[in-house]
């Protein structure tokens, strides 16, 4: 299997314990690009996470806690110029999440262009992204340089919008500099909250589309929750129904399914070539998305980010109990 490699942000989740008081927090490794990588490694995938942490305890911990999980750091970065981001997530009753974060200023947006190692793109064989590394104008810039490094080897490039309002200027409208990474991925993974972001200044869920398809997309999926999942090429649409599991936390469900989704397209010999047409082929296309699923239904009925993600033999038998 060629490398999977997830460039953006590492922190630590410092996630509620529900019923206390007063409140506790226990810490996690996390970060949406770190939780990707590291749902392909558990999967027995290959991967590799490209970021800078700080130099600090909790830098420490997340560089432990990938290598631990098989990931690749030898493209991880180190600065004492800032520290690692924080986030404390609460949780409610359904295991629904509200964060509060610390960052920036964060170590994760002091990567810069000349931070890639180049052999990073010429043993990938994606580069998955999302928009917390694009939260400032020059951590944007190298997202964008980094997206366009990976097409230019080849490499397919993956996009996972993950929009965390509260890290964003107040007063700034982010969506015109997410469009840019959004038209520069092939595949795109939105949930029903960004889709109907994106939407609301355009005209309806075909104006998204319209949009998207004036740049390199071939792909659109668009999750939920618990509700199915939709799909989008530039000539087919449809559904699919997700798993029904009992949801402790869902805080990596999005990245446990995006590093399945991935995972089995490049096991699957899935290049940037055959994206187009793997929709065209239903029993092929179902078969990766209830992969992707049961990654993402199987971490919600665990606590953590790397700490839920599912190894092979829990999704062949999700897969198996829920045909």
């Amino acid at each position: 299997m060629g490398q999977i490699v997830c460039f953006g942000e590492a922190l630590i989740d410092f996630l509620g314990q529900p019923s206390t008081a007063p409140p506790q927090f226990t810490q996690y490794a996390g970060g949406a690009p770190a939780n990707v990588a590291v749902a392909v490694a558990r999967l027995g995938g290959s991967a590799a996470f490209v970021g800078m942490l700080g130099e600090d305890m909790f830098g420490d911990f997340l560089l432990r806690n990938l290598q631990q999980a098989g990931v690749d750091t030898h493209y991880v970065r180190r600065t004492g110029a800032a520290n690692t981001a924080l986030a404390f997530v609460s949780l409610d009753a359904d295991g629904e999440r509200h964060f509060s974060f610390y960052r920036p200023p964060a170590a994760d947006l002091l990567f810069r262009p000349e931070h890639f190692d180049p052999a990073c793109f010429e043993t990938a064989s994606v580069l998955h992204a999302c928009s917390n590394s694009m939260t400032e104008e020059a951590s944007a810039e190298t997202t964008l340089i980094g997206m366009q490094r990976a097409r230019a080897a080849g490499v397919l490039v993956s996009f996972d919008l993950n929009l965390r309002p509260s890290l964003w200027p107040r007063d700034m409208d982010a969506r015109p500099r997410v469009w840019q990474a959004l038209h520069a991925a092939d595949l795109v993974k939105l949930s029903a909250v960004e889709f109907d972001f994106l939407e609301k200044p355009l005209n309806g869920a075909g104006g998204v589309l319209q949009q998207l398809w004036k740049g390199n997309a071939q792909l659109l999926l668009v999750t939920d929750g618990a509700a199915p999942i939709r799909y989008f090429t530039r000539t087919a649409r449809g559904t699919m129904p997700t798993f029904r599991v009992l949801a402790a936390d869902t805080t990596a469900a999005g990245d446990a399914f995006v590093g399945g989704l991935l995972y089995w397209l490049v096991r699957s010999g899935i290049g940037v070539p055959d994206l187009a047409t793997l929709a065209a082929d239903p029993s092929r296309f179902r078969e990766a998305l209830s992969f992707a699923a049961a990654c993402g239904a199987f971490t919600v009925t665990r606590r953590g980010a790397f700490a839920a993600m599912p190894v092979l033999s829990d999704v062949e038998e999700l897969l198996r109990v829920q045909p």
